[in-house]
């Protein structure tokens, strides 16, 4: 993240600056003149959220109070006005912004804003050969008596791991294949502070991962499993929660190929691996007391070479047979391999993030993703409040007993499609197959890429994933 965030203690006169107000009256005191105050009475009578108003030394933001929301959704509320500042700031080529607010017990609302505002700043332009003239913001400058050091620090973090997971997710397939992200994972580790161990395909053969190598077989370059640790001395768990992200760098469907339309995206079919290596960014700068472990399976899917063909028989590295039906369907394959290494660990709980269906693109759309799993109902609610405080909201989808039926095969333990419907949780039963440990699968197919914007959460590569899973494990933290 460019943009430096730092605290000031009071505002100046003639830097640009942006006010949260807690009444309309309170405009008042930033107007210079009664015709500037006529104004902006007129513009908040008429619902404005954000009014403007050129001081000549100075652009000054008035922003609306929002009595009318609260709890998580105010808090979206105000992401969104980040949003319309970050444009504000690009249209009035600002390198500076103050942001203020009179509300002198809570800064929730001041933090809310920047944090819309940080991500909405986000660009993913280094392919241009034309840069953007319009200068971007360099500092942003917090004012609040509630604010400390430490939180700005972290609102820091978790923007720059969001951003970091953008990037992966927007890198085109030519320059990010499995070796390449690996080297990036490695990067990453070693400037934020958790280890990374990358096995070659050598490594994976003598570990029988069957789901990945089958995958892999169409490709011409070979696979990686990636292992990322971050375990501080004051951990308050002594079993690791452990992530597992979905690597799919390109996804041509293999020999059961994607339609022409659908391929232009299928460079963001690693969104799930880009959250968890986002996560452990944003953890481990943030020292935040957990022992966590991410476990990454990466290959591309292509039909070339010694592709798999439906109605192949491999085996996952626990010896489970597997009839492969669709080979579009590859990533609950190469997930399979991860959630049974995850076994070695005993952990607390096994959080698995995938784009992994279309059915859960059609059941939710971009305004949520789907979650299921074995563990409790307070885990579970728990995991469902960070993504409402979040805005990266979950909806809980059954995993009966009766969608195992949709998985069986004449010739093998299981398949790896079951029929037309339910696809998302016969998906999630696929992966639940695997697992014999606390575990929750998030399909995040719909949340992951965008092709449109959706304000702070911007177009392409959205980092979804990475915001929700540091809200959930900094509340156990405490």
């Amino acid at each position: 993240m460019s943009v430096k965030l730092k605290q000031a203690k009071e505002t100046k006169k003639n830097k640009p600056l942006a006010v949260l107000l807690q009444q309309p009256d309170d405009a008042s005191g930033y107007c210079r003149n009664q015709e500037e105050e006529a104004y902006v009475k007129r513009k908040l009578e008429e619902n404005a959220e954000v009014v403007s108003i050129n001081q000549y030394e100075r652009m000054l933001y008035l922003i609306a109070p929002a009595h009318s929301k609260s709890g998580h959704l105010k808090k979206e509320h105000f992401r969104k006005i980040g949003y319309k500042l970050a444009q504000a700031a690009r249209n009035e080529k600002l390198s500076s912004l103050y942001l203020y607010s009179s509300h002198k017990e809570d800064a929730t609302d001041l933090m809310a804003v920047a944090e819309g505002l940080l991500l909405s700043l986000y660009q993913f332009n280094q392919y241009k050969s034309t840069q953007d003239s319009r200068a971007v913001l360099e500092i942003l400058y917090l004012c609040s008596p509630k604010l400390d050091k430490v939180e700005l620090e972290e609102l820091e973090h978790v923007v720059a791991g969001t951003c970091y997971a953008r990037d992966l997710v927007n890198e085109p397939a030519i320059a990010l294949n499995a070796v390449l992200l690996g080297k990036s994972l490695k990067k990453a580790g070693k400037d934020a502070g958790f280890k990374v161990d990358v096995l070659g395909k050598d490594k994976i053969k003598a570990l029988k991962m069957g789901g990945l190598l089958a995958v892999n077989a169409g490709s011409v370059d070979p696979p990686t499993f990636n292992v990322l640790e971050y375990k501080p001395a004051n951990a308050i768990n002594k079993k690791p929660y452990v992530l597992v992200g979905k690597g799919v760098t390109y996804d041509t469907g293999g020999l059961s190929l994607k339609p022409s339309g659908s391929m232009t995206i299928m460079k963001s079919d690693m969104g799930g691996a880009a959250a968890v290596a986002g996560l452990f960014t944003a953890v481990a700068k943030s020292k935040l007391p957990l022992y966590l472990v991410g476990l990454i399976p990466a290959t591309d899917n292509r039909p070339g070479g010694n592709a798999i063909t439906p109605g192949d028989v491999i085996s996952i590295s626990d010896g489970t047979t597997v009839e492969v039906l669709n080979t579009d369907a590859e990533g609950r394959l190469i997930l399979a391999d991860a959630l049974v290494y995850a076994k070695k660990y005993k952990p607390e709980l096994v959080i698995d993030l995938a784009t992994l269906t279309g059915a859960a693109v059609m059941s939710l759309g971009k305004e949520g993703a789907a979650v299921m799993g074995n563990v409790d109902e307070a885990q579970m609610l728990a995991l469902k409040e960070a993504g409402n405080q979040t805005y990266e909201r979950l909806v809980e989808f059954p995993l009966w007993d009766e969608y195992r039926d949709q998985l069986k095969s004449d010739i093998a333990d299981l398949k790896n499609i079951g029929g037309r419907m339910a696809g998302a949780i016969t998906a999630g039963m696929f992966l639940k197959q695997f697992t014999d440990y606390p575990w929750i699968h998030l399909d995040i197919a719909g949340t992951a890429y965008l092709e449109s914007p959706d304000h702070y959460k911007g177009k392409n590569g959205t980092g979804a994933g990475v915001r929700l899973l540091y809200q959930f494990f900094k509340s156990l933290a405490k």
